[in-house]
């Protein structure tokens, strides 16, 4: 059964969206889902979140060249079932490089189909760069299932607009038209406030059962974890934040039929 691609995307940084992929990654490989996060932001904070450091070459700017490819990429990390293709600054350079090459929008959908297609993952998470330029518009025409991480804050439906917009700009240039709006994650949530509670109000409001029922609380073990290259279960387990994605992890289980 092939892999299902879920790509996390915001074209907003700070919005929760690096610390979901790296924690959703780590509670399905919790779950026994063998799962491989890829790096496609040059910032590269998803692998230095899981303690490792940028590698000349080490990232999917070669194969996205032709020069190798993805699988020779992968490393594993130190939490069983989860892998990872890290980043590194050389893939900033792809987003001017991809525009010159034919069928520029299904590069990295080709580099990804021998993972998908071998029997190594249930999942790969691709975690997006802030901002919608070739890097994320590959991921999202990758994807199988795109998954909005979304802030508590007034905002956010503004860019939600505009992210939904370009998906449904590639499924109808034919890049990906098969690519479902998988579900909305809220992050940041603040109990403490009412604007929380209302930005989550609208936003189901809108969406109804596409968000899900899981809301990742704002926490400052959560935006500790990752200057010590750990998840939430590895540095706090008991922190709300690592029940929440627990929680979430099982919702996406069950939503996308992993295996």
């Amino acid at each position: 059964m092939p892999a299902k691609i879920i790509t996390i995307a915001n074209q907003k940084g700070g919005v929760g969206k690096t610390a979901t992929a790296i924690n959703l990654g780590a509670a399905l490989a919790q779950n026994g889902i063998r799962t491989l996060l890829l790096d496609m932001d040059p910032q590269a904070n998803a692998t230095s979140g899981l303690g490792l450091e940028k590698k000349t070459g080490g990232s999917i700017y070669g194969p996205l060249h032709g020069d190798g490819s993805a699988v020779q990429k992968v490393i594993e990390t130190e939490i069983n079932n989860l892998s990872i293709i890290p980043s590194e600054v050389d893939l900033a350079a792809i987003e001017i490089e991809l525009g010159q090459q034919p069928d520029y929008l299904i590069q990295l959908r080709n580099c990804l189909q021998p993972l998908q297609q071998s029997d190594d993952f249930g999942a790969i998470i691709i975690d997006c760069p802030p901002a919608l330029g070739l890097l994320s518009m590959n991921s999202l025409a990758a994807g199988d299932y795109l998954l909005i991480a979304l802030q508590c804050e007034y905002l956010a439906m503004e860019g939600l607009g505009q992210i939904l917009a370009v998906v449904e700009k590639l499924q109808e240039a034919g890049a990906n038209p098969n690519l479902q709006l998988g579900g909305i994650v809220m992050t940041m949530f603040d109990v403490r406030t009412n604007l929380c509670r209302q930005v989550v109000d609208e936003v189901r409001g809108h969406f109804g059962e596409t968000v899900f029922k899981s809301i990742i609380p704002r926490t400052i073990r959560l935006g500790e974890a990752p200057s010590f290259g750990k998840t939430i279960f590895q540095y706090d387990g008991l922190n709300p934040a690592a029940h929440a994605y627990k929680s979430l992890a099982k919702e996406v289980l069950a939503r996308f039929d992993l295996k």
